[in-house]
């Protein structure tokens, strides 16, 4: 027979104290002394007592909760995300409720939904590379929640964002590989209806047209973020017969794709094939070789989305969106980091 969970008043009754005493001292309240909020922590840890974040909430009309919905949570750059985003919460108080969209806009719809009636203080969100409907967003925004876009971000006004310099960390990284020598350029560009795919589009177009080189078409395929597009789009160039001398991938799970077919093809990199990817991770110094990569710092960028997010938790009504753009760097490695003649 399951026995029923502790409650504040369990606790309060064996202690002879009030249930507000018992409230206050779990939560280091200064009206409550040392010595009792100690008993009372004591006896709240012995009969395993576990407050209600639904009841609280409702009284306190705050819940010390944060929705975190992202695409992949397989992925460095978004693990690493949450991470940070943990550690920030728990340094603040604040449990996170982590929501994975799998780049399904239904199933990050349904995340948003489920969030609200779960009364959270506030959200961020990395919107999936199907996300073209915003009029969910627009229902958090109306209903006064606090909500942060990262990375990926929709095109809405008055929204607060955190992005890193996309556009111009694309055209470092082309423009580094035409000082090395290649003229011949490829992008695998992942979906332009994103912001991420769109802006390092246009960096890579940038940096072609101003060393006056002409853009392939066939070079540019759109197909998406992860491993299966960078494998498939080599392959079909490879088939072609038409395959270029470098390659900037839109993320690092593209890259990786493509030293998938590298691999299988029997070419090497970076003499057959050389590349640079858009996102750093922990493992690519392991790749052979090590891959170079555009670094856009995930430490920054949750922590200026956690710093908007509670500002605007305090604030409310007063608080004016912000947005933040962070600077990109170029890490080289063992690709392009040789003269192609």
């Amino acid at each position: 027979m399951k026995s029923k969970p502790v409650t504040l008043s369990d606790i309060a009754k064996i202690l002879n104290v009030s249930t507000v005493t018992v409230s206050k001292a779990l939560r280091n309240h200064p009206d409550i002394s040392p010595e009792t909020t100690k008993k009372i922590k004591k006896l709240a840890e012995e009969l395993e007592y576990t407050p209600n974040l639904i009841a609280r909430s409702l009284s306190a009309r705050r819940s010390n909760t944060i929705g975190v919905i992202v695409p992949k949570i397989a992925h460095f750059f978004f693990s690493s995300i949450i991470e940070n985003i943990y550690k920030i919460g728990l340094e603040n108080n604040y449990e996170i409720i982590l929501a994975v969209s799998q780049e399904d806009a239904e199933l990050e719809r349904k995340h948003i939904h489920t969030l609200l009636a779960m009364k959270v203080d506030g959200i961020i969100v990395s919107i999936t590379q199907q996300t073209t409907n915003y009029d969910i967003f627009e229902t958090v925004i109306k209903r006064g929640i606090p909500i942060v876009f990262i990375d990926r971000v929709p095109y809405l006004s008055n929204i607060s964002t955190v992005t890193v310099d996309d556009r111009g960390g694309a055209f470092k990284a082309v423009e580094h590989a035409i000082k090395m020598g290649y003229k011949k350029i490829a992008h695998f560009a992942g979906y332009t209806n994103i912001n991420i795919g769109k802006e390092r589009l246009q960096g890579f177009k940038d940096a072609m047209e101003k060393y006056g080189l002409e853009i392939n078409p066939d070079w540019v395929i759109e197909g998406g973020f992860g491993e299966d597009y960078g494998y498939n789009a080599f392959m079909k160039l490879y088939r072609e017969n038409n395959l270029p001398e470098f390659i900037l991938t839109v993320t690092f799970p593209v890259a990786l794709g493509v030293y998938k077919a590298v691999k299988e093809l029997g070419l090497r990199i970076p003499e057959d094939i050389d590349l640079i990817c858009f996102g750093n991770s922990n493992i690519q110094e392991f790749l052979c070789p090590p891959l170079s990569c555009i670094d856009q710092s995930t430490t920054l960028l949750s922590q200026n989305a956690m710093e908007i997010l509670f500002e605007n938790i305090q604030k409310q009504e007063e608080f004016e969106p912000r947005n933040i753009t962070i600077e990109t760097n170029l890490v080289l490695r063992g690709t392009c980091t040789r003269k192609h003649t």
